[in-house]
């Protein structure tokens, strides 16, 4: 290794310092209704869990599309084992249903990847806790379908995003942000829609 040369890879995941919790702050709202609208989907019931997969499709689907047609691959080479859409459309098979794209986004900056990985990898903490009320369900079935729910555990993705987003020194603050409303007000809409 080159004398020096993690120096300054550190001085420049030092130049976007702050910008994690700028995000959180700033989508701090949009999370919390977001998932206010979430909690009423029983997960322990077929209808509702199967609704509940259905509305995070319905936004799931055309984001990942957009990230895809943004060339979210450019910036995340690891996006392969990111992506989700296949895991849920198999939940979704798995309990009836169809996963299906109810929302319409815009189309993504590089800054818009940013701000929409943000929210996509975020939710798998909280996918976390809803495995908890799944493994509950008296269904087989429901307990049968975490392909979603589970996918990419054990595999530290959010801990290698944060590392990007540390690194991300020319990324547009706003534009990051405001996509990230984006698509919390997507998945807003899918629940509507639902």
């Amino acid at each position: 290794m080159l004398a020096g040369a993690s120096d300054v890879s550190i001085q420049v995941c030092r130049n976007f310092p702050g910008f994690r919790e700028r995000l959180r702050d700033a989508t701090a709202t949009a999370h919390r209704e977001l998932d206010a609208r979430m909690s009423a989907f029983d997960l322990t019931l077929s209808s509702g869990y199967r609704r509940f997969l259905q509305a995070s499709a319905g936004a799931l689907l055309p984001l990942e599309a957009a990230l895809v047609d943004a060339g979210v691959a450019k910036m995340f080479s690891d996006w392969p084992e990111r992506t989700r859409s296949a895991a849920i459309a198999a939940d979704l098979d798995q309990l009836g249903g169809t996963a299906h794209a109810t929302v319409s986004v815009r189309p993504l900056t590089a800054s818009g990847i940013i701000g929409t990985m943000y929210v996509l990898e975020g939710s798998r903490l909280g996918a976390k806790f809803l495995l908890k009320a799944v493994a509950a369900a008296a269904d087989p079935r429901i307990r049968e379908a975490t392909a979603y729910l589970s996918h990419g555990n054990g595999k530290r993705l959010w801990q290698s995003f944060l590392s990007k987003l540390a690194c991300e020194e020319s990324c547009d603050e706003g534009e990051a942000i405001e996509a990230a409303r984006s698509a919390f007000a997507a998945f807003e809409r899918a629940v509507d829609r639902s």
